[in-house]
């Protein structure tokens, strides 16, 4: 694995070098320095702990749910909480179920040996697409279980191809992949890896947990009754990109019995300037509505982070950001709310994006042409409406118990 470890030394090489002048560069490496003070000053000798690794926000979400049935079912257990994205642990750096939450170092040999000595984790646990050969394959060397779950695989990634031979044994490290599919299970055993199960998603079963605890928030509320009372739909457009906006803001501006949520995923002045300025509809900032006066007007902008997944109960259409160019965003923390999702037509990477196309709870747009037939469609027939709705809603619902499949290959 010379070639990989050549490109581990440069890619941290590059970091270092940018991280003066690039903010997330710059708290990856900050990070980095923490990292073993952090695990000298609170690892407890005498305890056991399980090592979950996720690369950022999206994959601690997955995880979440699993982290928390093995606090609730094994409490003789600690939880060890790594990143490798800045985006990840900065917000999740105080969550209270992990007893230690720090940064994954660069995946050198000096680094995942000294690591591991100071942890010296009963198993370890990687999320979705973690694949850092030096530290799973020390793991293996020291009989340490090492599970990676909520998988997918595509035929297209270089572990199928002709040159991605050697990084194939990476695999059998594992005691077991737990793949989202069978098509995934299917392209694993097609190079011979057996340690597979298919297990399902367990972000299924953190929405369905997420629904159930989702806050109350007055304002949104106030600003969903007066849309009730003038009998207007609300769409809800989550971590939307300008792009997507693009497509979404000419309907709502002719269209006035739609009312309008946007939680864009950047929440920067340059972006929310750029959201006012192409409406032609009054709209309010939520950090300066309040319940008395929202329902005055026609679109609430969210300018603040951590609401989205609540929203969406206030809405009776999602459009869910990120199909025009980083890849879609969370669709199921809207179809968890039995309403229709819209997206745009970058989602071959996302799995349930395609199910819910599949099932008719998902709707792909290129254009907004494509976004006004849809629309028109959801304004005129509210059996329509509704249908799609369950669609989505069914989707989630059938799919959860990841977690519980994933706990009894655990066997803890």
């Amino acid at each position: 694995m010379f070639i990989y470890n050549i490109g581990i030394f440069l890619y941290a090489l590059v970091v270092r070098i940018i991280s003066p002048f690039h903010r997330k560069a710059r708290k990856m490496i900050k990070g980095h320095k923490e990292t073993y003070r952090i695990l000298r000053e609170c690892v407890e000798r005498d305890s056991k702990y399980i090592w979950f690794h996720a690369a950022s926000l999206g994959e601690f979400e997955q995880g979440r749910p699993l982290i928390e049935k093995i606090k609730r079912t094994h409490p003789e257990y600690k939880i060890l909480l790594t990143f490798f994205s800045p985006s990840g642990y900065e917000i999740r750096k105080d969550y209270p179920l992990a007893d230690i939450v720090c940064y994954l170092p660069f995946d050198k040999k000096r680094n995942v040996r000294k690591f591991l000595d100071l942890i010296q984790p009963s198993m370890a646990i990687f999320i979705k697409y973690e694949f850092w050969y030096n530290f799973i394959s020390r793991l293996h060397k020291k009989n340490i279980p090492v599970y990676m779950v909520s998988a997918i695989f595509r035929p297209n990634q270089v572990f199928f191809k002709w040159y991605g031979k050697k990084m194939q044994r990476i695999f059998k490290s594992y005691t077991c992949i737990c793949v989202q599919d069978e098509n995934s299970k299917g392209l694993l055993t097609g190079i011979g890896i057996q340690n597979v199960k298919v297990c399902g998603d367990t972000r299924f079963d953190r929405v369905i947990e997420i629904k159930n605890q989702a806050k109350q928030l007055p304002i949104v509320e106030a600003f969903a009754a007066k849309a009730k009372q003038e009998s207007e739909k609300i769409l809800v457009a989550g971590s939307s990109w300008p792009k997507d906006e693009d497509i979404f803001m000419p309907y709502f501006n002719m269209t006035a019995d739609l009312k309008l949520i946007i939680a864009p995923h950047e929440t920067d002045e340059a972006h929310l300037k750029y959201i006012e300025d192409n409406l032609a509809r009054p709209h309010i900032r939520y950090s300066k509505a309040i319940p008395e006066n929202v329902g005055d007007y026609d679109c609430l902008i969210i300018d603040t982070i951590g609401l989205l997944s609540s929203i969406y109960n206030y809405g009776q259409i999602a459009y869910v950001g990120g199909g025009f160019g980083v890849g879609i965003h969370n669709v199921l923390e809207a179809a968890v709310y039995d309403i229709p999702v819209i997206f745009g037509s970058n989602f071959k990477k996302s799995l349930e994006a395609s199910k819910l196309l599949e099932v008719g709870g998902g709707y792909s747009v290129s254009n907004t042409q494509n976004f006004r037939s849809i629309m028109d469609e959801f304004m005129q027939y509210d059996e329509t409406l509704k249908a799609a709705g369950q669609h989505a809603g069914d989707f989630v619902r059938n799919n959860t118990g990841a977690v519980d499949k994933v706990m009894n290959i655990l066997n803890l």
